[in-house]
């Protein structure tokens, strides 16, 4: 789970990024059948992800994303 609240949030989703890339190897190797998901607060979906080259970035490394209410702690949505 990622908050991209950092003061730069690209420097943040790089980091995730590679730690999401990393983890798909690992799970690739253990667990092949299981998915990995990155779960992001509904305010970064709609602040930050939605510009064309983060939306270029999940669509190429093929990110599952979890969009959550980080006050509800609900899922609002689920985007493969």
């Amino acid at each position: 789970m990622k908050s991209f609240l950092d003061q730069s949030p690209v420097s943040e989703f790089h980091k995730a990024l590679g730690q999401y890339e990393n983890y798909r190897l690992s799970l690739e190797e253990l667990d092949p059948e299981r998915t990995l998901w990155l779960a992001i607060p509904e305010e970064a979906w709609e602040n930050f992800f939605q510009r064309p080259f983060i939306q270029k970035a999940i669509s190429r490394y093929r990110i599952e994303l979890i969009v959550f209410n980080p006050e509800s702690l609900t899922v609002v949505q689920w985007i493969r």
